[in-house]
Protein backbone atom coordinates (compact mmCIF):
# COMPACT_ATOMS: atom_id res chain seq x y z
CA UNK A 1 0.00 0.00 0.00
CA UNK A 2 2.64 2.53 0.66
CA UNK A 3 4.60 1.88 -2.26
CA UNK A 4 1.20 2.30 -4.62
CA UNK A 5 0.67 6.00 -2.43
CA UNK A 6 4.66 6.67 -3.31
CA UNK A 7 4.37 6.18 -6.54
CA UNK A 8 0.72 7.68 -7.37
CA UNK A 9 1.98 10.97 -5.05
CA UNK A 10 5.03 10.69 -7.88
CA UNK A 11 3.01 10.29 -10.96
CA UNK A 12 0.61 13.15 -9.65
CA UNK A 13 3.52 15.65 -9.20
CA UNK A 14 4.89 14.87 -12.49
CA UNK A 15 1.85 15.44 -13.72
CA UNK A 16 1.04 18.54 -12.35
CA UNK A 17 4.74 20.03 -13.49
CA UNK A 18 3.50 18.91 -17.04
CA UNK A 19 0.33 20.70 -16.68
CA UNK A 20 1.23 24.20 -15.37
CA UNK A 21 1.55 26.19 -18.57
CA UNK A 22 4.64 28.81 -18.63
CA UNK A 23 4.16 32.21 -18.27
CA UNK A 24 3.88 34.25 -21.81
CA UNK A 25 3.74 31.06 -23.34
CA UNK A 26 0.83 29.27 -25.73
CA UNK A 27 -0.75 25.85 -25.32
CA UNK A 28 -0.76 23.61 -28.32
CA UNK A 29 -4.72 23.98 -27.59
CA UNK A 30 -4.40 27.84 -27.77
CA UNK A 31 -2.32 27.74 -31.16
CA UNK A 32 -4.96 25.94 -32.80
CA UNK A 33 -7.53 27.78 -31.46
CA UNK A 34 -5.46 30.64 -33.05
CA UNK A 35 -4.33 32.24 -29.96
CA UNK A 36 -1.31 34.87 -30.37
CA UNK A 37 1.03 36.58 -28.01
CA UNK A 38 1.22 40.42 -27.63
CA UNK A 39 4.15 39.74 -25.28
CA UNK A 40 6.76 37.20 -25.42
CA UNK A 41 7.89 37.45 -21.82
CA UNK A 42 11.87 38.75 -23.02
CA UNK A 43 11.21 41.78 -25.17
CA UNK A 44 8.82 44.45 -25.77
CA UNK A 45 8.47 43.64 -29.22
CA UNK A 46 5.23 44.57 -30.76
CA UNK A 47 4.75 47.25 -29.03
CA UNK A 48 6.03 51.04 -29.18
CA UNK A 49 5.17 54.38 -27.28
CA UNK A 50 2.17 56.40 -28.50
CA UNK A 51 2.87 58.58 -31.50
CA UNK A 52 6.51 57.46 -31.29
CA UNK A 53 8.42 54.67 -32.81
CA UNK A 54 9.73 52.75 -29.80
CA UNK A 55 9.33 52.07 -26.32
CA UNK A 56 9.94 54.35 -23.55
CA UNK A 57 12.74 53.60 -20.72
CA UNK A 58 10.19 53.42 -17.97
CA UNK A 59 8.94 50.37 -19.75
CA UNK A 60 10.76 47.66 -19.45
CA UNK A 61 11.21 43.43 -18.96
CA UNK A 62 12.04 42.23 -15.43
CA UNK A 63 11.46 38.51 -14.80
CA UNK A 64 8.88 38.01 -17.14
CA UNK A 65 6.86 40.79 -16.41
CA UNK A 66 6.07 43.75 -18.70
CA UNK A 67 7.01 46.32 -15.76
CA UNK A 68 6.50 50.48 -15.71
CA UNK A 69 8.57 51.83 -13.48
CA UNK A 70 7.97 55.02 -11.97
CA UNK A 71 11.34 55.50 -10.83
CA UNK A 72 12.72 55.75 -14.36
CA UNK A 73 13.25 59.47 -16.06
CA UNK A 74 10.14 60.75 -16.38
CA UNK A 75 11.09 61.10 -20.74
CA UNK A 76 10.84 57.98 -21.01
CA UNK A 77 7.47 57.44 -19.84
CA UNK A 78 3.58 57.71 -21.86
CA UNK A 79 1.11 55.43 -22.48
CA UNK A 80 2.31 51.71 -24.77
CA UNK A 81 0.61 50.85 -27.49
CA UNK A 82 0.29 47.71 -30.00
CA UNK A 83 2.16 48.30 -33.28
CA UNK A 84 -0.92 46.49 -34.85
CA UNK A 85 -4.81 47.22 -35.04
CA UNK A 86 -7.34 45.01 -33.75
CA UNK A 87 -11.55 44.64 -34.20
CA UNK A 88 -12.83 42.13 -32.68
CA UNK A 89 -11.22 39.82 -30.52
CA UNK A 90 -10.80 38.10 -26.47
CA UNK A 91 -7.95 39.67 -24.96
CA UNK A 92 -6.85 37.85 -22.11
CA UNK A 93 -3.79 39.40 -19.49
CA UNK A 94 -2.76 39.50 -15.71
CA UNK A 95 -1.61 42.53 -14.28
CA UNK A 96 -0.41 43.67 -10.56
CA UNK A 97 0.02 46.70 -9.23
CA UNK A 98 2.07 48.36 -6.28
CA UNK A 99 0.12 50.17 -3.36
CA UNK A 100 -1.63 52.97 -4.55
CA UNK A 101 -0.94 52.22 -8.19
CA UNK A 102 -3.52 53.67 -10.99
CA UNK A 103 -3.04 52.07 -14.59
CA UNK A 104 -5.72 51.15 -17.53
CA UNK A 105 -6.30 48.95 -20.76
CA UNK A 106 -7.20 51.37 -22.96
CA UNK A 107 -8.46 49.99 -26.59
CA UNK A 108 -9.45 51.23 -30.19
CA UNK A 109 -6.98 53.77 -30.03
CA UNK A 110 -7.06 56.26 -33.35
CA UNK A 111 -3.06 56.44 -33.30
CA UNK A 112 -2.77 60.02 -34.69
CA UNK A 113 -1.01 63.21 -33.69
CA UNK A 114 -3.95 65.60 -33.96
CA UNK A 115 -4.99 62.92 -30.81
CA UNK A 116 -2.84 63.98 -27.90
CA UNK A 117 -3.76 61.40 -26.24
CA UNK A 118 -4.68 57.45 -26.06
CA UNK A 119 -7.90 58.06 -24.15
CA UNK A 120 -9.05 60.63 -26.52
CA UNK A 121 -10.15 58.06 -29.19
CA UNK A 122 -10.39 54.79 -26.99
CA UNK A 123 -12.48 53.21 -23.99
CA UNK A 124 -10.27 51.92 -21.34
CA UNK A 125 -11.30 49.03 -18.67
CA UNK A 126 -9.43 50.80 -15.27
CA UNK A 127 -6.49 48.99 -13.20
CA UNK A 128 -6.62 50.09 -10.13
CA UNK A 129 -5.56 49.59 -6.04
CA UNK A 130 -8.77 49.91 -5.21
CA UNK A 131 -8.24 50.72 -1.64
CA UNK A 132 -4.81 52.90 -1.58
CA UNK A 133 -5.00 54.65 -4.79
CA UNK A 134 -6.48 58.07 -4.69
CA UNK A 135 -8.36 57.84 -7.77
CA UNK A 136 -11.02 55.19 -5.83
CA UNK A 137 -13.58 57.48 -4.85
CA UNK A 138 -15.98 57.11 -7.82
CA UNK A 139 -17.47 53.37 -8.09
CA UNK A 140 -16.82 52.99 -12.19
CA UNK A 141 -13.62 54.17 -11.09
CA UNK A 142 -12.54 50.93 -9.83
CA UNK A 143 -10.99 47.85 -10.84
CA UNK A 144 -12.29 46.03 -14.11
CA UNK A 145 -14.57 48.69 -14.55
CA UNK A 146 -15.44 50.85 -17.85
CA UNK A 147 -14.01 53.70 -16.51
CA UNK A 148 -16.15 56.58 -15.64
CA UNK A 149 -18.50 55.45 -17.26
CA UNK A 150 -20.09 51.90 -15.87
CA UNK A 151 -19.24 49.36 -12.70
CA UNK A 152 -19.06 49.60 -9.08
CA UNK A 153 -17.65 47.93 -6.20
CA UNK A 154 -20.49 44.81 -6.14
CA UNK A 155 -18.22 43.63 -9.45
CA UNK A 156 -14.89 45.25 -8.88
CA UNK A 157 -12.94 42.21 -7.26
CA UNK A 158 -9.31 42.70 -7.78
CA UNK A 159 -7.37 40.07 -5.64
CA UNK A 160 -4.70 41.89 -3.07
CA UNK A 161 -2.14 44.08 -4.19
CA UNK A 162 0.72 42.23 -4.94
CA UNK A 163 -1.22 39.76 -6.58
CA UNK A 164 -1.59 38.27 -10.35
CA UNK A 165 -5.32 39.45 -11.33
CA UNK A 166 -6.58 38.18 -14.55
CA UNK A 167 -8.44 40.09 -17.61
CA UNK A 168 -10.90 38.98 -20.45
CA UNK A 169 -11.80 42.02 -22.35
CA UNK A 170 -13.88 40.77 -25.32
CA UNK A 171 -15.37 43.01 -28.69
CA UNK A 172 -17.14 41.53 -31.31
CA UNK A 173 -18.71 44.20 -33.65
CA UNK A 174 -18.79 46.71 -30.94
CA UNK A 175 -20.16 44.48 -28.38
CA UNK A 176 -18.20 44.84 -25.29
CA UNK A 177 -17.80 41.89 -22.67
CA UNK A 178 -15.42 42.54 -19.41
CA UNK A 179 -14.51 40.33 -17.11
CA UNK A 180 -12.34 40.63 -13.68
CA UNK A 181 -11.37 37.40 -12.10
CA UNK A 182 -14.30 35.61 -13.64
CA UNK A 183 -16.74 38.49 -12.95
CA UNK A 184 -18.43 40.24 -15.27
CA UNK A 185 -17.70 43.89 -14.64
CA UNK A 186 -19.66 45.15 -17.84
CA UNK A 187 -21.38 44.31 -21.05
CA UNK A 188 -22.40 46.99 -23.78
CA UNK A 189 -22.98 47.91 -26.95
CA UNK A 190 -20.39 50.91 -28.58
CA UNK A 191 -22.58 53.37 -30.53
CA UNK A 192 -25.99 52.14 -28.86
CA UNK A 193 -28.89 54.31 -26.63
CA UNK A 194 -27.40 53.02 -23.29
CA UNK A 195 -23.98 53.52 -24.64
CA UNK A 196 -24.52 56.92 -25.55
CA UNK A 197 -26.33 57.87 -22.40
CA UNK A 198 -23.00 56.76 -20.19
CA UNK A 199 -20.35 58.71 -22.53
CA UNK A 200 -23.47 61.67 -21.86
CA UNK A 201 -22.97 61.17 -17.89
CA UNK A 202 -19.41 61.21 -18.04
CA UNK A 203 -16.57 63.00 -18.62
CA UNK A 204 -16.60 62.07 -22.49
CA UNK A 205 -19.40 64.14 -22.90
CA UNK A 206 -16.86 67.48 -23.21
CA UNK A 207 -16.37 68.44 -26.39
CA UNK A 208 -11.74 67.64 -25.93
CA UNK A 209 -13.31 63.87 -26.47
CA UNK A 210 -15.65 64.55 -29.46
CA UNK A 211 -14.33 61.19 -31.66
CA UNK A 212 -14.07 59.35 -28.01
CA UNK A 213 -15.20 55.66 -28.98
CA UNK A 214 -16.15 56.52 -32.25
CA UNK A 215 -14.98 53.46 -33.74
CA UNK A 216 -14.57 50.21 -33.03
CA UNK A 217 -11.28 49.24 -33.92
CA UNK A 218 -7.88 50.68 -33.19
CA UNK A 219 -4.69 49.97 -31.13
CA UNK A 220 -4.10 48.94 -27.39
CA UNK A 221 -2.57 50.62 -24.49
CA UNK A 222 -1.07 49.83 -21.40
CA UNK A 223 -1.28 53.11 -19.68
CA UNK A 224 1.55 55.11 -17.60
CA UNK A 225 -0.35 56.79 -14.54
CA UNK A 226 0.56 57.31 -10.80
CA UNK A 227 2.10 54.28 -9.85
CA UNK A 228 3.79 50.85 -10.62
CA UNK A 229 2.26 48.28 -12.86
CA UNK A 230 3.24 44.98 -14.04
CA UNK A 231 1.31 42.85 -16.48
CA UNK A 232 2.44 39.62 -18.32
CA UNK A 233 0.75 36.33 -20.28
CA UNK A 234 -0.79 39.35 -22.71
CA UNK A 235 -2.71 36.65 -25.75
CA UNK A 236 -5.04 37.63 -28.62
CA UNK A 237 -7.79 35.42 -30.17
CA UNK A 238 -9.15 37.19 -33.67
CA UNK A 239 -12.95 36.48 -33.40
Amino acid sequence: MKKTLIVFTAFALLSGAVVAQTPNTLTKQEKKQGWKLLFDGKTTKGWHTYLRDTVGSKWQVVDGALVFDQTKPRSGGGDIVTNDIYENYELNLEWKVAKGSNSGIIFNIQEDPKYGATYLTGPEMQVLDNIDASDNKKENHLAGCLYDMSGDATVSKPVPVGEWNKVRLIQNKGHLTFYLNGIKTFEGQIGSEEWNKLVANSKFKSPAFADFAKVAKGKIALQEHPGSSQWRNIKILPL
